[in-house]
Parts: structure tokens; C-alpha cells; sequence
């Protein structure tokens, strides 16, 4: 375990850009002192925003926040890649970006890990260029955690980097999943559900078949075939599927919480006897809320590559931010990627 935790974060990505990625760095940096996070993008807009929080009597640190201190420095570039950009444009045209600089600067050793809010597909593509996959990996893929009912969470991967995969690139990600669910959640053993239209082993495609016999003659902590509502219900710690099927399933939970959250919010403001039944239920609702609460969830990680990359949720407020600098620290901190290969070697 390094002494000190070495982050680059991308302050330029996802829609709300520094004044939201800032503040996240520096409340995370306020309670975490074994850490130190180097800002990349535009030094105007980032001196903007620190003199902002600074100017604010009520802000209290234990740090400078000049942007100058060894646990908060600035990597100008005044470049960036946009949400729409294609991963073809990024990686021909991004190279000044601040994408691109917090990875290269990862690469290079002076960091240990980038978090990023930019544009998912760059992300991949210039992560996978410049940082190069580890040895026993085709493919990355991106793995997230997701809630369920017993309060802890359930980690799907692949989530969209793979349309289609063969059995030996989804048992990587088994394996892959198992080595980041083991660092981050501290479980020593991992259960692992293959993602099928039903538990039976006669059931599926011949990819999702094959992939079965796979995991089950390894060393994986495998189960077997698993449906939808197991993510939810918390019967396995990981579930592998391709990256068609994985988003899918994350863009649909995360529609169906938050129309539940809707609903119950039109409800409850209909007249004044649903007003009061809130204001009586507020403690139990508040508790539910942050059961489901999809920023405690935030930060997917870019797996297989010789480095660790996490990447936010574009839409993401600082809380939630926040919460995927400290996956990202987590995954350093245990080493992810040490937890990979000897996954891999143990199943060669």
C-alpha cells in the first residue's frame, strides 16, 4: 500500500465542470490525509472556483488552497474533450485535453489514479491507448456497484465498453470482478452470477453456456446462472454479462428509481392529508432514500488496464463525485490491479 494516494481528476468533464469537481476534491481532501489530488484543466476557472470556497467564512481547511501545496496542485491545459466528441475525434484531436493529460500523467508514474466525469467512450479509448491493457486481458470493461435490498451492493460488469464478447473475455471479467469487489467492499472471497433468461444451465445463448463451464471448472467463487432481480436482491456480489445487456440494465434501474422517486414525490404533495402522511413518514422515507440514493454509487471502474481509472457520473453533484474519488482511492489503496493478475493466474 502506497503512503500517500496520488490522484489526477479531470475537473473539466461531465456537465457541471469545476464548480462541481472542485469543491468534491477539497471535501474529500479535508478528511483524508493520506491523500493528495492533482487538478487538471484550465487554471483560470479552477482559481476561479478556489477563491469562490475560500472567500466563504464558513469554509473551514486544513490544507492550502493556493492550487501551489503538495495535496492540491493545478495541471493547466486549457483543452477539453466534449460529451458529444466521438472516442475517434478524442484520440486524434485530444491530445492537449484534460482527459488526456490526467491519464498521461498516470502513466507516467506521478499519479496513481484518474477519476473523470468526461465522456464515457474517450475515456475508454484514450485510457486504453495510452495506459494498454494488463497481461491476460483482451478486453477492459467497466464494472459499477448497484444497490440492493441488504443495504450493501451488488457490482455488474461489463456495463457498455463490449457489445459482444466471447466466453473467455466474460470469464476475464468474472475475474476482474471478483479481484474489485474483493479490494473495494473488502470481501474476501466474492460470489459471481453469470446474467442469463433463467438459473437453468440449459437455458441461454452458447456464448453464456460456454462462459458457464468456464467459471465453473475455476478457482471463481461462481454460483451459477442468475436473473435481473438478483442484482437487486443481493445473492451474488458480482454479475457478468456483456456490455450490450449490462447497459441495459443500469440505464433502466436508474430510470425505474428514479420514476419511483417521482411518483412518490407527486403523491405526497396531492393534498394536505398526503402532506401530513409525509411529514409523519419523513424519517422512514429519508432512510429509504439513501438506501437508493445512486450517488453513495457513483464511480464505474475502467478494469483491465495497467492503471486505475474511474470514471463519475456525468450529471454528478460533488457528494456523489465524491464518492468515486473514493472507490478510485480504495482500488490504490488495496491494489486492484495486484488482485487481477493473480485472479488470472491462479485460473490459467
Amino acid at each position: 500500500m502506497p503512503d500517500e494516494i496520488r490522484l489526477a481528476v479531470d475537473v473539466m468533464g461531465g456537465d457541471h465542470g469545476p464548480k462541481t469537481i472542485i469543491p468534491a476534491c477539497i471535501n474529500y481532501l479535508n478528511t483524508n490525509f493520506d491523500v493528495s489530488i492533482t487538478m487538471v484543466g484550465d487554471v483560470k476557472q479552477i482559481k476561479k472556483v478556489l477563491r469562490e470556497i475560500v472567500s466563504k467564512k464558513s469554509n473551514k481547511f486544513c490544507f492550502d488552497l493556493s492550487g501551489n501545496s503538495e495535496r492540491l496542485n493545478i495541471f493547466h491545459t486549457d483543452k477539453e474533450i466534449s460529451m458529444n466528441d466521438a472516442p475517434s475525434f478524442a484520440l486524434k484531436n485530444g491530445k492537449e485535453s484534460s482527459m488526456w493529460k490526467a491519464i498521461e500523467i498516470t502513466k507516467e508514474g506521478k499519479t496513481d489514479a484518474v477519476v473523470s466525469a468526461g465522456n464515457t467512450g474517450a475515456l475508454m479509448a484514450i485510457a486504453r491507448f495510452l495506459l494498454r491493457t494488463l497481461p491476460g486481458i483482451d478486453r477492459p470493461a467497466i464494472a459499477s456497484a448497484l444497490p440492493n435490498k441488504k443495504g450493501i451492493s451488488t457490482t455488474v460488469l461489463d456495463l457498455g465498453a463490449n457489445i459482444e464478447c466471447s466466453p473467455s473475455q466474460l470469464f476475464q471479467f468474472a475475474s476482474m470482478g471478483s479481484a474489485l469487489v474483493s479490494v473495494n467492499d473488502l470481501i474476501p472471497n466474492p460470489t459471481i452470477g453469470l446474467l442469463n433468461i433463467g438459473e437453468e444451465n440449459i437455458k441461454g445463448n452458447e456464448v453464456v453456456k460456454e462462459t458457464s463451464k468456464l467459471l465453473e471448472s475455476s478457482n471463481l467463487n461462481f454460483v451459477g446462472n442468475v436473473e435481473g432481480d438478483d442484482i437487486f436482491n443481493g445473492s451474488v456480489n458480482v454479475v457478468v454479462c456483456d456490455g450490450f445487456v449490462g447497459n441495459i440494465v443500469l440505464k433502466s434501474s436508474e430510470g425505474l428509481a428514479q420514476m419511483i422517486i417521482n411518483l412518490l414525490k407527486e403523491e405526497y404533495k396531492s393534498n394536505s392529508l398526503s402532506k401530513l402522511a409525509a411529514f409523519i413518514s419523513s424519517p422512514v422515507l429519508k432512510k429509504f432514500g439513501s438506501k437508493i440514493d445512486h450517488r453513495r454509487y457513483n464511480g464505474a471502474a475502467l478494469v483491465g488496464l495497467r492503471g486505475v481509472v474511474y470514471k463519475s457520473h456525468g450529471s454528478a453533484d460533488s457528494f456523489g463525485f465524491e464518492h468515486a474519488i473514493e472507490r478510485a482511492v480504495g482500488s490504490v489503496r488495496n491494489g486492484l490491479n495486484v488482485k487481477i493478475i493473480e485472479a488470472l493466474n491462479q485460473n490459467n
